[in-house]
């Protein structure tokens, strides 16, 4: 490794060494808490793939570049010399893990694994290993920001053709009021996936709940939160902040996409609108019964997967329940769920990042809890989550039927 880069990616290590850092490298006691706690272990037994084993590849360069024990005596505190073969090691900490952080809640002392990985994804970016398809992704997401006038006019040549499916579905509506856009004071600014079966369900839902809503220009994930830059994440979480503000809507509400929703909740500080996430809203409208649902559409037993961005990071609980138990007789949950619930296994941007053979390998726990509830039906309420799931149907012969949440309330609609 050349002398530059090395003080490079030294520099980058300093930079995030800030006082929660500080605290949750300095504190761990390798007490073994939170190893039991990661799917990847979990399914694995390979330690390497642990809370703590993880955190270790740079715990042990912040003890030799940021300690006097490591200057003076590496050998009492397994200090390491960063090079080549090191940043590898690096590299699997960082996109091996999902930022789940389900390691976080059996950790006595609070040690948040997913901020330790964020060193490890700006060193990866750093020495240039980032994963491309996800840089890839990133970068055209900020394009299109930037290229706005550019990109909309192919946007609503396709979104006309998603508006002609939804009204030969539910004809006796006007296409663009089917599928509004630059609606200026909706109640309802909704971020889809920018596809259609992101969009059509939502339409189907929003408009049968009566609501005042307008359809973002822009797609929800944020696949620069996902490469650990912050950097680029701002980019493309303000190209939404910027439009929702233009248009004056009052509530911003996120599609079924985990990272998504907590960048744009819990990221980007107060706003003029109040951000959500689509299960809130269907649970809303459920409440108020500003929806009906036909509970004998959705047969067999019915689960949920509770989503870590959304529920665990997130809050969000309750309400994707109420909407399922609206919908069906014959729910169950998992167990554990909520809080402890186990993750998918694709987060943080692994369903593109990371080898099918590989999330399949550590999702075995996933499996059997979810082949445990003896459920017909499994149901999340996160994109990326989805799309992992439906691979764990198929490599461990579930013989689910997996969906969003929105996609069984949308089928299930009564319209009046």
């Amino acid at each position: 490794m050349e002398a530059a880069e090395k003080q490079e990616l030294l520099k980058l290590l300093g930079e995030k060494l800030n006082q929660s850092i500080l605290m949750y490298l300095d504190n761990c006691s390798r007490c073994g808490m939170c190893i039991d706690a990661c799917h990847a272990y979990a399914s694995t037994g390979d330690i390497r793939l642990s809370a703590v084993g993880r955190a270790q590849n740079i715990r042990r360069l912040f003890e030799n570049y940021h300690k006097i024990t490591g200057k003076v005596a590496p050998w009492l505190n397994e200090a390491v010399e960063i090079d080549e073969r090191w940043m590898e090691r690096v590299y699997d900490t960082a996109f091996t893990c999902t930022g789940c952080r389900r390691c976080m809640v059996y950790c006595p002392f609070g040690i948040d694994t997913q901020q330790i990985q964020a060193i490890a994804k700006a060193m990866v970016l750093g020495a240039d290993m980032d994963p491309k398809p996800l840089t890839m992704r990133a970068k055209n997401s900020i394009s299109k920001g930037q290229n706005f006038q550019q990109t909309k006019e192919k946007f609503i040549k396709e979104l006309d053709k998603i508006r002609a499916e939804f009204c030969e579905k539910w004809p006796g509506m006007e296409p663009e009021k089917a599928i509004p856009i630059d609606v200026q004071g909706a109640n309802v600014l909704f971020v889809s996936m920018a596809e259609k079966p992101s969009i059509l369900p939502t339409a189907s839902i929003l408009n049968a709940a009566g609501e005042h809503w307008s359809l973002s220009y822009f797609e929800a994930v944020n696949f620069g939160a996902f490469l650990g830059s912050a950097e680029m994440a701002q980019q493309i979480y303000e190209r939404i902040v910027n439009e929702a503000e233009s248009l004056g809507a009052k509530n911003l509400v996120i599609c079924e996409c985990g990272t998504a929703y907590r960048i744009m909740k819990h990221v980007i500080g107060k706003r003029s609108f109040n951000v959500m996430t689509f299960l809130e809203l269907m649970d809303k409208y459920v409440k108020e019964g500003r929806i009906k649902l036909d509970k004998s559409v959705v047969e067999g037993k019915v689960t949920y997967h509770d989503p870590c961005q959304i529920a665990r990071n997130g809050g969000v609980y309750e309400e994707p329940r109420n909407v399922l138990k609206a919908l069906t007789d014959n729910y169950v949950d998992m167990t554990p769920n909520r809080l402890e619930n186990w993750c998918c296994g694709g987060g943080g941007g692994l369903v593109i990042a990371a080898e099918p053979e590989w999330r399949m390998m550590t999702s075995r726990v996933k499996a059997d809890q979810i082949r445990a509830t003896g459920a017909e039906v499994l149901t999340t309420g996160c994109e990326m989550c989805f799309a992992q799931l439906k691979d764990v149907n198929d490599d461990f012969e579930l013989d689910l039927e997996v969906k969003l949440v929105s996609e069984l309330v949308s089928e299930a609609l009564i319209w009046e």
